[in-house]
């Protein structure tokens, strides 16, 4: 999957820098297709370096610490009776629940993101590829 917009929200927004020496990370990565669901206008604001405060709020809520692979959700979700709730780096909660075998997540504003593809290893940490983009709220 082209993961391209979301690398330019995670180096504008200085996240990246931070993140170089201080992992691993788990990280729930949204792919172009889910930003190109948001309004053009609102795309092109998002991704200004003007608003690095909230792209840096948004970068870091798809940010988890510590290294998550899909069985360690799956297992958090079971063990918490069907849903997990998982403390992101930018201070909020995303609810993890399964849908089959899918692990779907619930963002701070109630909107769902499908993880498409699971674990897949990064330089500092654990990817999983998500269908929509995670917002704080």
């Amino acid at each position: 999957p082209d993961l391209s917009t979301a690398s330019i929200l995670v180096g504008l927004s200085g996240v990246g820098i931070e993140m170089q020496d201080n992992g691993p990370y788990t990280a729930f990565v949204a792919t172009n297709e889910a930003f190109n669901k948001l309004d053009t206008q609102a795309l092109s604001e998002l991704l200004s370096a003007d608003n690095k405060e909230e792209l840096a709020s948004i970068a870091e809520y798809g940010l988890v610490k510590g290294t998550m692979t899909s069985a360690d959700i799956a297992k958090a979700i079971t063990d918490g009776g069907g849903s997990a709730s998982i403390p992101t780096v930018g201070g909020g909660v995303i609810k993890a629940t399964m849908d089959g075998d899918a692990i779907v997540l619930e963002d701070g504003a109630g909107n769902k993101a499908t993880v498409t593809k699971a674990d897949v290893t990064s330089s500092n940490g654990t990817m999983h590829i998500v269908d929509n983009l995670l917002m704080p709220k």
